[in-house]
This record gives structure tokens, sequence and C-alpha cells, in this order.
């Protein structure tokens, strides 16, 4: 059974099309015909029920399970050898989250490139809930999430910035007054949100049900310069991380301190733990480290 067969098989698997799978391969949808059925042949049992929607049989179900250990033990095994013959050079991917990713990343990044110019560094921003899972199926090398620890044996984690949130409103508003808010009075306010594929989504409406109400969410968004023009529009509130929220220059928009609130921005890098981790992926987690070391990130 050639390795190049697996790779066909998982493929028509994940999109549930051998025409899908022809065009993301970049080969003739019969030699993936051929392949398929050549692993039939060789297993005796049948992968897919071949109806109006293709569909994996329960034989097919158990030979994926395996195929994804088999192609996982395989992409360690070159990678590995790779480093070898190839110190230093390679592609590490890496989940950002847009809002908040930048704030760490910035300087990293800048330092990384200096000393590893061969090193081709390709920047995924997505939310948080997406970062973890794009690690888990190795489609991303680390990712920067929101709010640690998980708990899923399967990582390896570090803390970066524990940052608490601020209260993002419109100069008319009463609420730009004071100086802190309690987040249980934003009960009347509208919410202008992250996206719900960000963890601080989720934290932040858990702490409203915990404060007694259901926040009024006007609109979702993953960019910050929208949120801030909504909220100029007075059409809401918003929750920043105060590094972000200092950083807002806008005469007319304030931010204010929360009080009684649980809610903060934890960032952290994440990684698999079973996964091999080339010399490039490693030297980026240990300058992570130093840079957090140096700057004080840990801390607001």
């Amino acid at each position: 059974m050639d390795i190049r067969h697996l790779e066909y098989f998982s493929e028509v698997a994940k999109h549930l099309s051998f025409t899908k799978a022809a065009y993301t391969l970049h080969v003739t949808q019969p030699s993936i015909s051929k392949a398929i059925k050549q692993i039939e042949e060789e297993l005796d049992v049948t992968l897919f029920y071949r109806s109006k929607q293709l569909e994996l049989t329960d034989a097919g179900k158990a030979v994926l399970v395996n195929t994804k250990h088999v192609l996982e033990a395989f992409h360690n095994l070159t990678t590995e050898l790779t480093d070898t013959f190839e110190l230093k050079k390679g592609e590490v991917k890496i989940g950002i989250p847009p809002i908040v990713g930048p704030t760490f990343f910035s300087k990293l990044i800048s330092k990384y490139k200096e000393m590893y110019p061969s090193v081709k560094l390709v920047l995924t921003e997505v939310g948080s809930k997406k970062i973890k899972e794009g690690v888990e199926d190795g489609s991303l090398d680390i990712g920067l999430i929101c709010n640690l620890p998980i708990n899923n044996g399967r990582f390896e984690t570090m803390n970066v910035i524990h940052d608490p949130l601020m209260l993002m409103v419109h100069k008319q508003n009463p609420l730009a007054n004071e100086t802190t808010v309690d987040l249980a009075d934003l009960k009347d306010e509208h919410f202008i949100l992250y996206q719900q594929d960000f963890t601080l989504h989720d934290r932040i409406v858990e702490e409203c049900y915990s404060k007694g109400y259901n926040p009024k969410v006007v609109c979702h968004s993953s960019q910050k310069d929208f949120m801030m023009e909504m909220v100029e529009a007075k059409l809401g509130v918003a929750l920043l991380p105060s590094r972000i929220a200092k950083s807002i220059q806008n005469s007319n928009i304030a931010a204010v301190n929360l009080t009684n609130s649980n809610v903060c921005l934890e960032l952290g890098l994440i990684w698999r733990k079973d996964k091999y981790l080339s010399y490039a992926v490693r030297e980026l987690i240990s300058m992570s480290e130093e840079i957090i070391e140096v700057n004080d990130y840990k801390e607001t």
C-alpha cells in the first residue's frame, strides 16, 4: 500500500467528494479512484457508499482513523529528516486572533524574521476556537488563543498575557463620566461583541448571565476598528482588553475601568504534545518565552 494512496483516501474522506479531492491534490480524478479501488482490494473492504452523496462505510471510518495516525507519523518522520539536513529552514503555520494577536506577535515576528529569514511564517487570523481546532488537526503548528488553560491533555501551553477588559462607550453616554462601571450596570446597554468563534465572546456572555441578564447584542465583529466605529455611532458599547482600549485615539470614545468583573483577556500559546516540532517551531516557542520575560507581558 502506497503512502500516497492513503493521502488520496484521507482527502476524499475529508471532502466526501472525488472531484474536490482531485482539485485539492492537483491530480486527476481517475488516479484517485484507482488508488481507492486498490486500497479496497488489498484490505478486502468497501470504503465508501457510492450513492447520490459519498459516505464512509463502517470499515471506511475504521481505516480513516488509522490512516490519520499513519500520515501523521510519516509527516513527523519527514519533518525530522528535513530538520536534520536543512537546519533552520522550513515553514511555521501560526494561528492568531484578529483583534488581539498583533499586540504580542508584532515584536516576536520581527525578531524571528531577523534571525531566520529563510523560514516562512504563515499567519492565519481566526478566532480562538478555530485556532484550537487547527492545532489539534495539524493544519496549524502553533496558536495564540484566549483564556488558558485548556482542559485537554493533547496540548502544551504557555501563558502570555493577562489583561482585564475595559468598557468602551461614546462620550455622550452617562457611563463615560464614571471612574469605574460594574458589569451589572450594563444590562440596559446594547453590546457590540466579538464573533462567536472567539472565546472572549463566550466569557463575556457567561459573565453577564452571572450578573442576572442576557446581553443585548446588536452585532458581532472580529475587527477592532469596526467595533469602535459602531461605538462612535452610538449603536452600543464594547469591551476591549486594556492594552488595546488605552491605545484608542478617538475624542468621541471613552475607556472606563470595569469593577466586580472576572472577565479578562488571557492569551496563551498552544501546540500539540504528541506532534513532532520542527526546529523552526521550537525556536519560535523559545523566542516567545524570552519576549514574555523581557517585556513582562503576563501582568498589565
